[in-house]
Formats: C-alpha cells, sequence, structure tokens
C-alpha cells in the first residue's frame, strides 16, 4: 500500500480544488490558436490565477527541492482533472521533464540562467529530438539522429531539422539534441540548453494535429549554424543519450499521471449522465451494456493508478526505472483510452461534441498512445529484456 504524506495530501487537495473551481471554467473560453490551442494570452491569465493561489509549479517547493515521485503522482494527477490543468499550474509536459532535466543535469551556471524561469511558469520551454521520417532521421530510434554539432572554438554550432517539437512557438527555453560529428569531440549525443527564439531555429510550419491542448503545437523547425556556448551544453560531450535516461522515466511517468486525471474527470462526466438521462424506460446506468462499461473503466482506472504509484515508488528507490516506466506507458495509455472511447459511448451524440471535455480527452489520450514511445516500441523493447534475462539463465 502506497502511503501518501500529508504534505503531498494537502498540496494534491488545493490543486484539485483550484482546477475544479478556477480552471476548469476555462475550458469554454474562446481564446485559441489555429488548431484549437490555448493562446499565450489564455495560458498567462490561468498561470497569473495560479500565482496568485500559491500553486505555480507545485511539485517544486519553495527550497527548489521536488517532491518525491509518489507525492509528485498524488498532485500530477490532480492537476491533470482539466486538459488546461498542467497548462495553469506548470505540470505540462514538456516543461516538466525539462524542469526536471536541467536539475538534476544542468550547472549551477544553467541552472541559475534557465530554471528559475521555468519553475515560475515565466516561460515555456521545447525539447528538440525528434527528426523528419523523410530525412531518415530519428524518431523512436534515437540511434539514427542526423543533427550534428561541431565543436568552433568556445562555441559548439549545430544544424539539421526536427519535427513535432511540442511549444516551440512561443518558448523561451529550448534543450537541443544533436550528434557530435567527430570521436574527438565525443562522438555520440550531446544536449545544448538555449535560449530562444533564436534566428538559427526556424520555425517551417506547426501542423494541425488530433491533439491541441498544448500552446505552440508540435512544430517542425530547421536549425542552420545554431551557435550555442561551450558553457551551455549539458553535462559532457557524447553523454546526451544517458543524461535523457535521467529524464526519461520520470517524464513518461508524468504523461501517465496527468491523463489518468484527465479520463477520471470524463468517468465522472459520463456518470452523471447516465444518472440522468432515460431511454427506453428506465435510466442509461441501469442497462446492463452501459452499466459494464463503466465498470470496466472503474477497473481500469484503478489499476492505471496502482502502475503509476508502483512506477513511482521504484524511482524514488534510486533506480531508472526504464522497465517499469514502460510497462505502465503501455498499460495506462491503452487503459485510459478505453475509458475515454467507453465514456464518448456512454454520452452518445453529446460525446462526440465540445459539449464536455470527454471529445478532446478522448483525443489526447489517442496521440498518447503515440508519445513519448508508442506502445510497440516499449513491448518491443521489454520483449529484448526478456529474450536477454533468459539467454542469462541458459549460459551455464
Amino acid at each position: 500500500m502506497i502511503e501518501i504524506s500529508r504534505r503531498a495530501r494537502d498540496i494534491g487537495g488545493e490543486v484539485e480544488r483550484f482546477v475544479r473551481d478556477v480552471i476548469v471554467p476555462f475550458e469554454t473560453d474562446g481564446r485559441r490558436d489555429h488548431h484549437g490551442a490555448p493562446t499565450e494570452e489564455l495560458v498567462r491569465e490561468m498561470r497569473d490565477l495560479a500565482n496568485d493561489a500559491g500553486l505555480m509549479t507545485p511539485h517544486i517547493l519553495e527550497d527548489g527541492s521536488h517532491l518525491t515521485q509518489v507525492e509528485t503522482a498524488h498532485v500530477l494527477i490532480r492537476s491533470g482533472l482539466s486538459p488546461l490543468g498542467p497548462l495553469a499550474l506548470n505540470t505540462n509536459a514538456p516543461d516538466e521533464g525539462n524542469m526536471y532535466l536541467l536539475g538534476h543535469v544542468g550547472s549551477d551556471h544553467l541552472k541559475k540562467k534557465f530554471l528559475g524561469r521555468l519553475v515560475s511558469g515565466e516561460e515555456r520551454s521545447a525539447f528538440f529530438m525528434t527528426e523528419p521520417a523523410e530525412w531518415g532521421g530519428a524518431g523512436s530510434d534515437p540511434s539514427m539522429m542526423k543533427t550534428t554539432c561541431r565543436k568552433d572554438g568556445n562555441h559548439w554550432v549545430v544544424n539539421g531539422r526536427k519535427v513535432f517539437i511540442t511549444g516551440a512557438d512561443g518558448a523561451g527555453v529550448g534543450i537541443v539534441m544533436a550528434k557530435a560529428e567527430s570521436v574527438e569531440e565525443g562522438g555520440g549525443a550531446c544536449m545544448f540548453i538555449v535560449d530562444l527564439p533564436d534566428p538559427a531555429i526556424r520555425i517551417e510550419r506547426v501542423p494541425n494535429t488530433i491533439d491541441n491542448s498544448m500552446p505552440g503545437g508540435h512544430a517542425s523547425v530547421a536549425i542552420e549554424n545554431l551557435r550555442v556556448p561551450a558553457d551551455q551544453m549539458l553535462g559532457e560531450a557524447g553523454e546526451g543519450f544517458r543524461y535523457a535516461q535521467v529524464r526519461l522515466s520520470p517524464a513518461r511517468l508524468s504523461h501517465c499521471m496527468r491523463w489518468l486525471g484527465a479520463a477520471m474527470r470524463c468517468q465522472e462526466i459520463a456518470i452523471d449522465y447516465v444518472c440522468r438521462r432515460e431511454a427506453f424506460g428506465k435510466l442509461l446506468i441501469d442497462h446492463e451494456g452501459v452499466g459494464f462499461m463503466l465498470a470496466q473503466n472503474q477497473i481500469d482506472l484503478k489499476q492505471a493508478e496502482l502502475m503509476v504509484f508502483w512506477c513511482a515508488s521504484i524511482l524514488d528507490s534510486g533506480d531508472l526505472g526504464t522497465t517499469e516506466s514502460s510497462m505502465t506507458k503501455v498499460a495506462v495509455s491503452e487503459a485510459l483510452m478505453r475509458v475515454a472511447d467507453n465514456c464518448v459511448q456512454v454520452l452518445g451524440g453529446t460525446g462526440v461534441t465540445d459539449k464536455t471535455v470527454v471529445e478532446q480527452v478522448f483525443r489526447e489520450l489517442r496521440a498518447f498512445r503515440i508519445y513519448d514511445g508508442p506502445t510497440e516500441v516499449h513491448k518491443w523493447s521489454l520483449a529484448k529484456k526478456i529474450k536477454k534475462a533468459q539467454q542469462r539463465k541458459a549460459v551455464p
């Protein structure tokens, strides 16, 4: 049984009240961009309210320390009760993961220059890793990275292309991954942190996507002779993939936390509807087909919650939790998709309209099954580990 500290329960309670009472009404606010994402004006207004309530970035405490992963789960689940909640409270991706990475890998100089701006919610950030498929660049396989970096005096020069860069349009801070051109320069992946916007990072387009909760969308960018001071490299040259592992599991898990909250809200909306709506002489909830769908939702939600807290406890033990976070990401994203689908179904015609937030959450969860590694990649990775473990057993 996972024990939630009084500290986390208190913060979580305040976050839940804030999201339900203050942020949910903004779900019908018309300030949206070309593909339905909240505008900077809307984000700023909600963040001002979060600041006034003392709830900005609630998982990072006043002294700069971070809640445990179990405590973070308790809080972030509640921040996700509205798709706007993580934006308002600064618990959203990619900022949450970028703050975690900078806090664990960044030098004192980089923390002083960049971290405060992110923790305060003053600026958003972007993580530049994924590359175009038609370019043969890195997607689910980061070893395919084609964006390069080379040393030039006391700077590094970066060239390449990136796609699906969440929040790049409007971000103030960026973390860029590139591959060193020579062995002498590290011969592997490198991470750089940069101020944005930068004329060397050119946004080519922001496509319309199935999801629209992220301001700035998911941009395609060209990087042309980006000059980065050498002291703005995160860690050591050639160690970028190792540092990415530091960010990977917590960031992957925090997605599960936030979308669990959203799916819980969908279930609430669906239950309220079927306990009021009548058809064929009785309430919808009394029809076995409807009742069974919502019962299965309760099972899926509880299983997802238990997986999240189990994985969080693994991370709190000091383990990287790569295997556990893969398992959790697969189980939770698939379960929550079933939950949202059932909620759309029992709401009937209402479920496919924007009358409730259920339709949006359904779309967002469909995208989540791909983001941070498609289900199939995680299963493939787990299968490789199963095979390796069996082979070790077979060695006399």
